[in-house]
């Protein structure tokens, strides 16, 4: 008999033995979507199929409760015709004991997706577990700070920075800094941040820092809070362990702050702050006594904040975002003196370095990019040309002066009590402060206009400047000004 050529068509209604030259002289039509099955004779139920592409496999096919059923086997090029065969045989077999292959194979593939899927379980259980305080803090900081004001971000940055930054002043001779209350606990695993491990930690803080400490505190009676309000976060945090008797009573509460002004100190002070060498130092810390405003907000004014047509100052305060205050004729011409260096009306002569310049740079690229800045550059970005908190200064002129324990933010409480001789509306002082109103009267019908305030800023200025022994020509052209001290 004759060898078949390879184009000689092969009939598909009878059983051949398999072999490489029939697989290859299988055909299909190529003008519509179709596909054909060839027999084998040796293997029951192992079949070649073809589809009009041209692409070949092996198939099982058999019947199972008078329906047909079809398993793939393989590609032609990747099966020999005996492993197709042994396939087909086990199939036979599997099927011919009751049990449908295509059952078992999704059980197969059902238990190896259930085993990926505990795996995938048990290794983010693991991940979770093993999860410290700082990992979950990084991801509270994200979630909040939408909901947060600057300053309040600025200080959980703060509070959990780590020491060893080389700085120049501040450090007690070290020479860099030391870690802030918050960081020992960041490396902590996030289960062990119990009650007993907060005492000690509250403890040991209270000794050294109470009030940077007391803050602290309070931030991770936040966190905390937050940490049990996430699902991915449960059974490693269990109640607010920061929440007991032992850490709040290490702590304590904070003292309330008394010192201020008294009218007779009032000569004393202005004469030994008027002769500190640094003219803007000098007149910033008389701004914030006739200003009553927080220190931070006088030492970041900008000359574009001053209003010199209506006599007005923008003060951008960290509560309502901006309010309005008089500019009194004493302190604009404090300001007046001042030499124009930069935006900032109480500048810095100090010369930035080239790391200062590249925080700054960073700083606002992240700024005009919408992202985060780096928490390393956060609060050291302020190297940005104005004075910063000049509390030395200000306590060597105290110390001439012979008074004790004022602060800077004693001057705003000094503004405030001043200001009970001259019987001043409550209302007024604490708008020129940036007090919420505390009365249901002045939240929703009382409206105080600029000039308004005016009139009883200035008349608290002057009554402040008489007792003080300062005098000036208020009419004359800020600059031109002849300040004469009793």
């Amino acid at each position: 008999m004759a060898r078949p050529k390879k184009t000689d068509p092969i009939d598909l209604t009878e059983a051949i033995e398999l072999t490489a030259g029939v697989i290859e002289r299988l055909t299909c039509r190529t003008d519509i979507k179709a596909q054909a099955f060839l027999r084998d004779s040796k293997a029951p139920g192992l079949r070649v199929r073809v589809t009009n592409t041209g692409a070949k496999s092996f198939v099982f096919e058999a019947k199972l409760n008078r329906q047909t059923i079809r398993r793939t086997i393989g590609d032609v090029r990747a099966w020999s015709i005996d492993d197709a065969r042994a396939e087909a045989n086990r199939l036979r077999v599997t099927l011919d004991s009751g049990e449908d292959p295509r059952e078992i194979e999704r059980d197969k593939l059902t238990a190896k997706a259930e085993k990926q899927a505990a795996a995938a379980a048990r290794a983010e259980a693991a991940k979770v577990a093993a999860m410290t305080v700082g990992e979950a803090w990084a991801a509270y900081l994200i979630e909040r700070k939408p909901r947060w004001g600057d300053l309040h971000y600025k200080d959980h940055i703060k509070l959990a920075r780590a020491g060893g930054v080389k700085a120049k002043r501040g450090t007690d001779g070290r020479g860099v800094t030391i870690d802030m209350p918050l960081f020992p606990l960041m490396a902590l695993p996030l289960r062990d941040l119990t009650a007993p491990v907060i005492e000690a930690w509250a403890a040991k803080e209270a000794q050294t820092r109470p009030t940077s400490a007391r803050l602290a505190w309070r931030l991770l009676k936040g966190f905390l809070g937050w940490c049990n309000e996430q699902p991915a976060y449960a059974g490693l945090v269990f109640g607010n362990a920061a929440k007991t008797k032992k850490s709040r009573e290490a702590f304590g509460k904070a003292a309330v702050k008394q010192d201020a002004l008294l009218r007779e100190q009032l000569p004393v002070w202005f004469d030994a702050v008027q002769k500190i060498q640094n003219p803007v130092i000098a007149a910033a810390l008389q701004v914030m006594l006739l200003t009553g405003a927080r220190p931070g907000e006088v030492l970041t004014l900008r000359w574009d904040d001053l209003n010199t047509k209506w006599k007005g100052i923008t003060i951008h305060d960290k509560v309502e975002g901006e309010r309005v205050i008089p500019l009194t004729p004493y302190v604009w011409h404090l300001i007046a003196t001042l030499p124009k260096r930069n935006q900032w009306v109480f500048s810095s002569t100090r010369a930035v370095s080239m790391e200062d310049k590249n925080i700054l740079r960073r700083t606002r690229r992240a700024k005009e990019n919408g992202s985060e800045i780096p928490a390393g550059d956060v609060m050291q970005a302020s190297a940005s040309g104005h004075i910063t908190m000049p509390r030395s200064h200000h306590k060597c002129a105290c110390a001439v002066a012979g008074i004790d324990g004022l602060t800077l933010h004693g001057l705003r409480r000094s503004f405030k009590s001043l200001t009970e001789w001259l019987e001043i509306p409550a209302g007024v002082v604490a708008q020129l402060m940036g007090h919420k109103p505390s009365a249901t009267a002045e939240k929703h019908y009382t409206v105080r206009p600029v000039d308004l305030l005016r009139v009883h800023h200035e008349k608290i200025e002057a009554w402040i400047l008489d007792q003080a022994g300062v005098q000036f020509v208020a009419d004359l052209k800020p600059g031109k000004l002849a300040l004469v001290a009793r």
